[in-house]
């Protein structure tokens, strides 16, 4: 049972009224979104920690990196149930979050380390090269 249900429900009933979906400003309100991130920015340097309980070998999930961006899929395993469900904080199920990056990266020195459910990613500012000086030629001009 998704016990989301009823705010997802709710949510579709008023997407009905104000058309569209009006809502979607507001998901991250009803639904945290998973996995939960801190992203540190330094001068030159991007540190990222992600919550992956469960996850215990590097196949169960995927990173990847586009320039400014931080694309995470996977799937965080459910507890085991037993009994039943009287209250639910803790999120599982399939998962893909794109973050923005505070900056470019360079996709050549990035490292990621998963530890107990814990995953760090530790990504280098892309430095453009400000000598890149080159001629341009000059296509004939006639009156």
């Amino acid at each position: 049972m998704d016990p989301f249900q009823h705010m997802h429900d709710w949510k579709n009933n008023l997407d009905q009224f104000f058309g569209g979906s009006f809502w979607d400003e507001f998901e991250h309100i009803v639904k945290p979104p998973i996995p939960a991130v801190n992203i540190y920015e330094l001068e030159n340097e991007v540190i990222v920690y992600v919550s992956l309980p469960g996850i215990k070998e590097r196949k169960q999930v995927k990173v990847f990196v586009d320039y400014d961006k931080l694309e995470l899929k996977g799937n965080l395993f459910p507890i085991k149930q037993e009994g039943t469900l009287f209250k639910q904080e803790m999120l599982y199920g399939e998962f893909s979050r794109q973050l923005d990056l505070p900056f470019p990266v360079r996709k050549d020195q990035i490292t990621a380390s998963l530890k107990q459910g814990l995953m760090t990613i530790h990504l280098h500012r892309l430095v453009p090269d400000k000598h890149n000086k080159y001629e341009i030629d000059i296509a004939e001009f006639e009156d």
